[in-house]
């Protein structure tokens, strides 16, 4: 008797047709193959590296790439405390990311200025840059991070075609102008 397999797992089918839209393929593509670009600006950065080891595997997730060039990048990962000499620095290479680009504060320090209230730290890193995800912790662990990566890619997954976006657009203009 021959063994029946579903045809979407048969290789020798030829001719097999996937439909869909042009923003879903998009926005799978977009989630499982981000490429972050780590500023690691304090001891947040050390589980950031953890993350990436044989134990906690990021590669899982398509984020094994971490470019140290903000051309090639998609998230930027913010991991530690953010003082005002390098928020300028920070924003630069922010700015420099091509779009669509995210950013995760990992950490109490990067979300919130964490245990400094000084005046040389910036009061969280959303006060500069638009946050996607926040991973909370002192230092957070590498699975928070993951935890926060899957998260941004729930939120990927989610994002509104093109069309959508124009047709909201001009829904609230229309509702401001009368």
């Amino acid at each position: 008797m021959r063994e029946v397999r579903p045809a979407a797992y048969d290789s020798k089918i030829e001719g097999n047709i996937i439909f869909t839209r042009l923003d879903a393929a998009l926005n799978w593509t977009r989630k499982n193959s981000l490429w972050p670009m780590p500023m690691g600006l304090a001891c947040c950065a050390i589980e950031l590296m953890a993350t990436a080891s044989a134990r906690f595997d990021i590669s899982r997730f398509g984020a094994e790439v971490m470019r140290f060039s903000p051309r090639q990048c998609d998230v930027m990962i913010v991991a530690g405390t953010v003082t005002y000499k390098m928020a300028l620095a920070v924003k630069r290479i922010y700015e420099q990311m091509p779009e669509p680009k995210w950013v995760i504060a990992m950490g109490a320090c990067a979300s919130t200025g964490g245990m400094y209230r000084s005046y040389a730290v910036l009061q969280g890193i959303d006060q500069l840059l638009p946050v996607d995800v926040y991973v909370s912790g002192c230092p957070p662990r590498p699975e928070a991070l993951l935890e926060g990566l899957m998260k941004l890619q729930a939120k990927i997954s989610g994002t509104k075609s093109f069309l959508e976006q124009k047709r909201d657009l001009v829904q609230q203009l229309e509702d401001v102008l009368g």
